[in-house]
């Protein structure tokens, strides 16, 4: 904190002429006001309309330049106080945060809740037309100067719920990194705004695509986002296969939702032949590439259904059904083990941490797999 002191040359506020003061604007009873003491006397100093004065200049006697300095020290995090000394003068005492910064944002709205993006890591906002979305190996992207910019859903990034989008356009925040550049679609764009930054409390450690927060005119906290972790959360999630369509979240009243099914194998070769036979039959399907992957997946998104495998690094099948089947929120998620290991001990153990189908890979048919699904989930 910065320490300020200011003092002026006059004879100060003499204690008692305030205690009258107090008294006669019946701000209290006169016997509480005998009883203040000097720190809570000068208090009445920095409330607004408050003044001394028995009269009222063009520039004295209004109340408001006290009020103005505390309300300014307290909106950057600071406290103001006043020492008077009757024949010596008065002294003004300010604290202020030396780790203080101003960042201007801009400040949207997603899954309901404010947002606010640093404008300087802002490459472009705009309206895009959804007949601008263009879709090639299964992603979504739209142009701008020649430019392929890859479209995500930041309800997807931050882990919130995805809201319906009417209307034929989208509100979109171009960011990008060294290397990468996206385009993410927010709910609405509230505007610009000069916010004081507010460090998050060191005990929470670095939460993702989250730098440091502020607080609203309105006084409602708000989140700032931390660019450079936020591509980096889009390029994971395109990692592993498991960025939804914008589309689909824009036309969720349209029609029913196709049931979704989450693949968790390590062999690309597996994931692949399942996923492509599970799509092909209508169902729309993401994939994982080990037990850890996957478990951070069913814990961001939904899914009628998971396919594992079992021998897996990080997490093998069987831990993982048993995080699923021990979670409350997930418990009732259906979960089939497809796997080389087809002893009966094996069988056992992946029933007993609670999977409904077990089928062994080296039995494995297209219809087969397929048949287990419709048992569990019923037609795409």
């Amino acid at each position: 904190m910065l320490s300020i002191t200011v003092s002026d040359d006059g004879r100060g506020v003499e204690l008692e002429r305030l205690r009258q003061k107090v008294i006669s604007i019946q701000l209290t009873t006169s016997d509480i006001a005998t009883s203040l003491t000097e720190v809570e006397l000068m208090e009445f100093l920095f409330l607004p309309g408050f003044s001394t004065k028995e009269s009222v200049t063009e520039i004295s006697g209004r109340g408001v330049g006290l009020d103005v300095v505390h309300e300014m020290a307290r909106e950057v995090g600071g406290t103001v106080r006043a020492v008077s000394e009757p024949g010596q003068g008065m002294h003004f005492y300010l604290q202020l945060p030396l780790t203080l910064s101003v960042l201007r944002t801009l400040v949207v709205e997603i899954a309901g809740e404010p947002y606010a993006f640093p404008l300087a890591r802002i490459d472009r906002a705009l309206m895009l037309p959804k007949d601008d979305i263009d879709l090639v190996a299964g992603r979504q992207y739209f142009t701008i100067d020649g430019q392929h910019i890859g479209l995500v859903s930041a309800h997807q990034v931050l882990e919130l719920q995805e809201s319906t989008r009417h209307g034929d356009t989208l509100p979109v925040i171009v960011i990008s990194d060294r290397l990468n550049c996206y385009g993410l679609v927010v709910d609405r764009f509230v505007g610009e705004s000069d916010l004081v930054v507010q460090p998050l409390d060191s005990r929470l450690g670095k939460v993702p695509d989250i730098s440091t927060a502020a607080l609203l005119e309105d006084g409602s906290p708000i989140l700032i986002i931390d660019v450079e972790d936020m591509v980096h959360s889009v390029d994971n999630l395109l990692g592993g296969r498991r960025l939804r369509k914008v589309s689909q979240a824009a036309s969720a009243a349209r029609g029913p939702a196709r049931k979704r099914i989450l693949v968790v194998d390590d062999s690309i070769t597996v994931r692949e032949v399942e996923r492509q036979l599970l799509a092909n039959h209508g169902y729309e399907v993401e994939v994982a590439v080990d037990g850890m992957d996957g478990w951070n997946a069913i814990r961001a998104g939904h899914y009628d259904l998971v396919i594992s495998d079992v021998d897996m690094p990080r997490m093998d099948g069987f831990e993982l059904v048993s995080q699923i089947k021990n979670d409350a929120r997930l418990r009732a998620v259906p979960v089939m083990i497809v796997s080389y290991k087809g002893s009966e001990e094996d069988r056992t153990r992946g029933l007993e941490a609670g999977a409904n189908y077990y089928l062994t890979k080296s039995s494995f048919h297209d219809e087969t797999l397929l048949q287990a699904v419709v048992d569990l989930i019923g037609e795409a």
